[in-house]
Protein backbone atom coordinates (compact mmCIF):
# COMPACT_ATOMS: atom_id res chain seq x y z
CA UNK A 1 0.00 0.00 0.00
CA UNK A 2 1.45 3.75 -1.23
CA UNK A 3 1.26 6.49 0.75
CA UNK A 4 -1.62 8.48 0.70
CA UNK A 5 -1.61 11.64 -1.05
CA UNK A 6 -4.02 14.51 0.60
CA UNK A 7 -4.60 17.19 -2.05
CA UNK A 8 -7.04 20.04 -1.94
CA UNK A 9 -8.45 22.62 -3.29
CA UNK A 10 -7.45 26.02 -1.37
CA UNK A 11 -5.96 28.02 -3.76
CA UNK A 12 -9.58 27.60 -5.51
CA UNK A 13 -11.07 28.45 -2.79
CA UNK A 14 -9.40 31.30 -1.87
CA UNK A 15 -9.97 33.24 -5.29
CA UNK A 16 -13.79 32.34 -4.67
CA UNK A 17 -13.96 34.22 -1.36
CA UNK A 18 -13.52 37.90 -2.75
CA UNK A 19 -9.76 36.56 -3.57
CA UNK A 20 -8.55 36.12 -0.21
CA UNK A 21 -4.68 36.01 0.18
CA UNK A 22 -2.67 33.25 1.14
CA UNK A 23 -2.14 35.69 4.64
CA UNK A 24 -5.54 36.54 5.16
CA UNK A 25 -6.15 32.53 5.07
CA UNK A 26 -3.34 32.12 7.47
CA UNK A 27 -4.42 34.38 9.92
CA UNK A 28 -8.05 33.08 10.12
CA UNK A 29 -6.43 29.73 10.36
CA UNK A 30 -4.16 30.41 12.50
CA UNK A 31 -0.80 29.28 11.06
CA UNK A 32 1.90 31.09 8.56
CA UNK A 33 1.77 32.30 5.27
CA UNK A 34 4.39 29.30 4.36
CA UNK A 35 1.99 26.60 5.87
CA UNK A 36 -0.44 27.63 3.24
CA UNK A 37 1.69 28.05 0.10
CA UNK A 38 3.02 24.32 1.20
CA UNK A 39 -0.58 22.86 1.40
CA UNK A 40 -1.25 24.44 -1.44
CA UNK A 41 1.48 22.89 -3.60
CA UNK A 42 0.98 19.41 -1.97
CA UNK A 43 4.32 19.59 -0.25
CA UNK A 44 2.61 19.55 3.30
CA UNK A 45 -0.40 17.47 4.67
CA UNK A 46 -1.83 19.45 7.49
CA UNK A 47 -2.98 18.02 10.92
CA UNK A 48 -6.57 16.57 11.82
CA UNK A 49 -6.88 20.14 13.92
CA UNK A 50 -5.93 22.18 11.07
CA UNK A 51 -7.65 21.08 8.05
CA UNK A 52 -10.99 21.63 10.02
CA UNK A 53 -9.70 25.08 10.93
CA UNK A 54 -9.50 25.82 7.26
CA UNK A 55 -12.77 24.38 6.22
CA UNK A 56 -14.31 26.37 8.82
CA UNK A 57 -12.67 29.51 7.50
CA UNK A 58 -14.54 28.26 3.96
CA UNK A 59 -17.56 27.37 6.25
CA UNK A 60 -17.49 23.87 3.95
CA UNK A 61 -17.38 20.07 4.91
CA UNK A 62 -13.75 19.01 5.33
CA UNK A 63 -14.23 16.68 2.30
CA UNK A 64 -15.16 19.60 0.41
CA UNK A 65 -11.87 20.96 0.89
CA UNK A 66 -9.47 18.12 0.96
CA UNK A 67 -9.19 14.78 -1.08
CA UNK A 68 -7.51 11.77 -1.62
CA UNK A 69 -5.48 11.73 -4.37
CA UNK A 70 -4.68 8.02 -4.63
CA UNK A 71 -7.83 6.38 -3.05
CA UNK A 72 -7.68 3.63 -5.25
CA UNK A 73 -4.52 2.55 -3.86
CA UNK A 74 -6.20 2.19 -0.44
CA UNK A 75 -8.46 -0.60 -1.24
Amino acid sequence: MGKILISNHIRKLRFNHNEMTQQQLAEKANVTRQTIVALEQGKYSPSLELAFRIAFVFNLPLEEVFFIENKGELL
